[in-house]
């Protein structure tokens, strides 16, 4: 069962990264990004994986779907989908989920050269896992993107049993973002009318009880919110979204991100990037191509992450195939391309602890089947 939507005509080790210039600070409504020169520059034609990259950086594949991984014996899981990296040691590990029914999550060993030492299965037998988000106590928050789907709680190491975190809602879930600083968890909801929540646990640490509230604010793209709680975070007979009057709806949530005071999310339906500035408790548009004259640079956003210098990546389903970067000084480039797979989707953008390598999956390969997932690692002078 795979999922695409039809657009407008159409990690662990940097998650607490510092943003800085106009777009990220100061203003109390910043200027939304615009297109400009990327600092990578211009992209270079396709290497032999059809991958178009800046001056300087390299790609490699580290799994395909159904195939072994590496010199490993596991073999991949079909359409992978969002990822997070955790720092094991010298080296790193990724994982990754499965948006298939039955679907899960994986985990990729890396030693610290970047040699893949081990892959391993970390969840199992639940039902279209997309996004997640990683926790300050390094476990991965996996989310079912069905109706009155669940969040489950893995083990990146698999040493322990995945747990189902039933106070963390029931519904159609995509990504995860932890905050430390106020001890809570973001989480977005894939529909039309979707709304952004905020789970708050009993005990910081500890997922199993806790409250779960819904955002609530006016219709307009900039201003202030309030939390409101879920009276009943099981969402039957009615859906967790439809239970709070004034629940502010977005058009598809997709990724979220937390860094600095800042959660960034990203709506598909009406192609936004959104700041939420959880210090002040203001919203704002970070990135929307509506207000972008001629071609858009960004399109079909959907999983985002940071890197240490603070920049966003985000990556698109649709459009044409690019992972695009939204820099702190408020430009957003193009920063890859895949080229020949038009029929799949970006997913899962993460970098390795130091910062020096970025992993990504292409859902469906250039087959545009969930059976022909590819797995990507590219490494470059990336802004620190």
């Amino acid at each position: 069962m795979e999922r695409r939507y039809f657009l407008r005509g159409a990690v662990i080790g940097t998650s607490t990264a510092a943003f800085g210039g106009s777009l990220w600070r100061g203003a109390a409504v910043a200027e939304p990004a615009r297109p400009g020169v990327g600092p990578y520059g211009a992209l270079r034609p396709a290497d032999g994986h059809g991958m178009r990259l800046p001056s300087g950086f390299s790609s490699r594949v580290v799994a395909r779907s159904r195939q072994r991984v590496g010199p490993t014996a596991y073999v991949w899981h079909d359409a992978p989908d969002g990822g997070a990296c955790y720092a094991d040691g010298t080296g790193w590990i990724y994982v990754s989920n499965a948006e298939v029914t039955p679907g899960g999550a994986s985990a990729i060993r890396f030693s610290s050269s970047g040699a893949v030492t081990s892959a391993y299965r970390i969840l199992s037998d639940t039902r279209q896992n997309c996004a997640g988000g990683a926790t300050p106590w390094n476990t991965w928050l996996s989310c079912e993107e069905v109706s009155r789907g669940y969040v489950y709680e893995t083990d990146p190491w698999g040493a322990r049993a995945a747990v189902r975190r039933d106070a963390m809602g029931r519904f159609q879930h995509e990504a995860a973002a932890a905050d430390p600083v106020r001890r809570t968890v973001y989480l977005t909801e894939d529909e039309s009318d979707g709304c952004l929540y905020r789970f708050t646990p009993t005990t910081w640490g500890d997922l199993s009880a806790g409250r779960l509230q819904v955002l609530v604010a006016g219709s307009a793209t900039s201003g202030s919110y309030r939390w409101a709680d879920v009276p009943d975070p099981d969402g039957s007979p009615t859906a967790t979204r439809q239970q709070v009057p004034g629940a502010k709806r977005f058009s598809g949530g997709e990724g979220c991100h937390y860094a600095n005071d800042t959660v960034w999310f990203t709506t598909k339906g009406d192609n936004r990037v959104w700041q939420l500035n959880v210090a002040r408790d203001t919203y704002e548009l970070a990135y929307d191509d509506s207000l972008i004259s001629g071609s858009a640079p960004l399109t079909g956003v959907d999983n985002v992450t940071s890197a240490a210098s603070g920049d966003l990546f985000v990556a698109e389903d649709g459009g044409t195939m690019d992972i695009c970067v939204i820099t702190r000084e408020g430009i957003v480039a193009t920063f890859l391309r895949l080229d020949g797979q038009s029929a799949s989707e970006l997913t899962g953008p993460a970098f390795s602890p130091d910062g020096s390598r970025l992993y990504f999956s292409s859902q469906r390969g250039s087959g545009g089947s969930s059976s022909g997932g590819i797995t990507y690692e590219v490494t470059g002078p990336f802004r620190r």
